[in-house]
This record gives C-alpha cells, sequence and structure tokens, in this order.
C-alpha cells in the first residue's frame, strides 16, 4: 500500500492524520506543499478525480479574504493561479492511497480509507 499525505506542517489536521497513521503503524510519507509545492499536472488530476470545489477549502480565512473575481475561479488555469499564490486554499490533508485521492481527516473517514 502508497500512502502520500500532502499538507502543511503546522495544520494541527495533519498532525492529527499523521498521528492516527502513526498509532495505526501505517507507512506513509508527508509533503507540505507551502514548501514543496504540488505540480500542476497532479493538482489537475486531484481536481478531475474530486472537483475543484471539494479540493479547495471555502471555510477558510484564506478563502474568506480573497476578492470576489478571484472566489468565481472556474478554470483550471484559474485554479492553479490561485493554489500557487494561496497554498492553504488547498483542504487538509490531501490524502492519495495507492493513487486515489481523498481530502480531510476524521478519526471515522480514515477508518474507512484503511481499516480500523
Amino acid at each position: 500500500m502508497s500512502v502520500e499525505l500532502y499538507g502543511l506542517a503546522k495544520c494541527s489536521t495533519c498532525d492529527k492524520a499523521r498521528a492516527w497513521l502513526d498509532a495505526h503503524k501505517i507507512k506513509h510519507s508527508f509533503t507540505d506543499y507551502r514548501e514543496h509545492p504540488i505540480a500542476p499536472a497532479a493538482l489537475k488530476a486531484w481536481a478531475k478525480e474530486l472537483t475543484w470545489e471539494k479540493l479547495v477549502n471555502r471555510a477558510s480565512y484564506t478563502w474568506r479574504d480573497l476578492s470576489e473575481t478571484q472566489k468565481a475561479a472556474s478554470t483550471d488555469a484559474q485554479w492553479l493561479a490561485l493554489i500557487k499564490e494561496f497554498p492553504a486554499l488547498v483542504k487538509r490533508p490531501v490524502v492519495v492511497k495507492d493513487g486515489a485521492v481523498s481530502v480531510g481527516f476524521t478519526e471515522k473517514k480514515f477508518k474507512e480509507l484503511f481499516g480500523g
């Protein structure tokens, strides 16, 4: 099983997800996408699987501070430009397990994803 987590190093939700994986002895890698930006091709692939609406955290302070024009992004290019400028817009953590993508962490969700 291949598990990759993407998020921010100082994100409490990412910390909880990583601790859950460690406690369940699930090997994983972690990438801080502020320090190591995600390639546009990977972001587009994630959005194709999830949709931009599910990939972007519209409840975040970062989103709330955007202009109405920025919030009206509708093309891949517009979303990619926003995320490049504001990496914290991506929901955390992004989990890539054996090529399948999901976002967010709850214990229930991880139990479903990885088994109990």
